[in-house]
């Protein structure tokens, strides 16, 4: 039967291994297949460390080494021992790999635009495809810490916002709520956390401290399409070893009975319920834990 969930899966594979060229022997005819075209992307992107360029592509010595090998033949890529670790070593794109990294994004952005051009639904076809970059990407979803005030994480203090003001009776409205100052979750008082999937942020959770013994966990949020990979246990667990790390021995934090998952995750994760110690108008539930 042709539609049962494996054949499904294949399908789809086929799908994509179509629209992205990974077989032809020059992707996107630039005069050479997918795997150096990746390597090179990898290292325009910031990767210099030839291990972390290894790592990020799922690559084995190998085979990174005969990509290497055939860039730096090119004129695009020059390796070198690493300066502060002999047995380390590092790439970069000469200015003929530079051009050649221009190209590949110019032609990468245009075929993902003709790719959504062509489809009638562009944002459902987006939104299938974050859920399945993040299931595909769970073991490579990491945690950063960041400036709550960083692109980044403005985009998922929006995202949050939006869906309170969705999913709460009265909606949403910063302003009334008693909204973290950007010091408060920066160290040494706070932290504020993004979970990023290559590169893309899909998670946050702040730290809301006053330089005491007890702060706040505020603005935890995952994207729709990465929910259920763990997350929000995985961002919790990091926000209470900063805190510790920080000296905050109590933990406190509140929500809304609208979200009946965030309730039940913290009662699940040994956060015991208190009474009200704020004034904040929209949360109904408090909790508090002991580090």
């Amino acid at each position: 039967m042709t539609t049962d969930p494996i054949s499904r899966f294949r399908r789809f594979s086929r799908a994509v291994t179509s629209e992205v060229g990974a077989l032809d022997q020059s992707f996107l005819g630039r005069g050479r297949p997918l795997g150096s075209a990746r390597v090179l992307n990898a290292i325009g992107q910031g990767r210099s460390e030839v291990a972390a360029i290894r790592d990020y592509l799922g690559l084995d010595s190998g085979l990174l080494s005969r990509l290497l090998r055939g860039l730096e033949a090119e004129g695009l890529v020059t390796t070198a021992p690493h300066p502060e670790d002999a047995r380390a070593r590092i790439a970069q794109l000469t200015e003929a790999g530079e051009a050649e990294f221009a190209a590949y994004e110019a032609l990468s952005d245009q075929r993902a635009a003709d790719t959504l051009a062509r489809h009638p639904r562009p944002e459902a076809l987006l939104a299938a495809m974050d859920l399945v970059a993040s299931a595909l990407g769970r073991d490579r979803i990491t945690l950063e810490e960041v400036d709550p005030r960083s692109d980044k994480a403005l985009y998922c203090l929006h995202e949050y916002y939006s869906e309170l003001a969705r999913r709460f009776d009265t909606g949403f409205d910063v302003s009334l709520s008693r909204d973290p100052e950007a010091a408060a979750m920066q160290a040494p008082r706070g932290a504020f956390l993004l979970a990023l999937s290559d590169g893309m942020p899909i998670g946050c959770g702040g730290l809301k401290g006053n330089g005491g013994p007890v702060a706040e966990i505020k603005r935890l949020w995952i994207a729709p399409s990465a929910r259920g990979l763990g997350l929000s246990k995985r961002l919790m667990a990091a926000l209470e070893d900063r805190a510790r790390e920080l000296g905050i021995t109590t933990l406190r934090l509140d929500t809304n009975s609208a979200l009946p998952e965030a309730v039940a995750l913290y009662r699940g994760l040994g956060w015991r319920e208190i009474d009200r110690f704020n004034d904040d108008p929209y949360p109904d539930h408090f909790f508090e834990k002991d580090l």
